[in-house]
């Protein structure tokens, strides 16, 4: 799947609060969110740029892929 060009980060933020992810600090034009699932904390920073550069974008889905364990295209299809 060809991922978007045009994802900010504001709505990639808005986007994961469906999946439980909350924000927990800002530090500048970076946003920490967190996810606490079964004793375990899940960590992601996303940058709030527009749009979000796609190897960022990409990085970040390869990271949310592996800590959701769903295939980074399926990911992808249901976020955006």
């Amino acid at each position: 799947m060809r991922l978007p060009r045009n994802i900010s980060g504001d709505d990639l933020i808005k986007a994961l609060k469906k999946y439980g992810y909350q924000v927990t600090r800002q530090s500048g034009s970076h946003v920490r969110l967190t996810k606490t699932e079964a004793g375990n904390e899940f960590h992601l920073t996303i940058p709030k740029h527009a749009p979000l550069r796609i190897g960022t974008l990409n990085n970040i889905l390869k990271e949310l892929s592996a800590q959701l364990d769903i295939d980074r295209n399926t990911l992808a299809d249901r976020l955006f």
